[in-house]
């Protein structure tokens, strides 16, 4: 298969509480199993009284860390990683809140360009008003989107996980 032609990135959308987080962790489980390493995080929503007030990062080796709250203006933070053999980077959920920080939308971009990185990622549906990064992810010719619903959620993950350990193998032979 020609360069070009490699699909680099997993991306899974689907309508809020669809399960997209869960098939992550799973995927990351597997991959793991797989004997392949992956770094990157998750979002975690914050409640409170029933009412949605923030969310958190959380990185998948534990740490954590205040994405957005209501109630606070400080920025998101992002981590860098060393770099020896390329992981698959996980990032959940690239929406409206992780786009306040120019700094997190350049460090996506610039792996979605590297052409020895596999991304495993989430984004949300399209709903009112585009969101130009989330569509310009969703549009990248180099990543497969999977549209999780309720319907297909529970037996979708052995396809998302051999969708990305292929495209893994795959830009893992390109040079770094």
């Amino acid at each position: 298969m020609a360069a070009a032609n490699i699909r680099r990135h997993i991306v899974l959308t689907g309508p809020p509480g669809v399960g997209k987080t869960t098939l992550i962790h799973k995927t990351c489980q597997g991959l793991q199993k797989a004997g392949i390493k992956v770094q990157g995080f998750y979002t975690e929503e914050l409640r409170e009284k029933g009412r949605r007030i923030g969310f958190d990062v959380v990185t998948l080796d534990g740490h954590r860390g205040q994405l957005a709250r209501i109630i606070s203006d400080e920025p998101g933070s992002s981590r860098q990683y060393k770099k020896d053999t390329p992981p698959v980077y996980v990032v959940d959920e690239v929406g409206k809140m992780e786009l306040f920080s120019q700094r997190f939308v350049q460090a996506v971009r610039d792996l979605l360009a590297k052409p020895s990185s596999t991304i495993l990622a989430t984004i949300p549906i399209p709903k009112g008003r585009p969101i130009a990064f989330v569509e310009e992810i969703r549009s990248n010719r180099e990543a497969v989107v999977f549209q999780i619903s309720r319907e297909n959620r529970d037996h979708i993950l052995e396809d998302i996980i051999q969708a990305v350990i292929d495209s893994y193998k795959r830009s893992s032979q390109v040079s770094l």
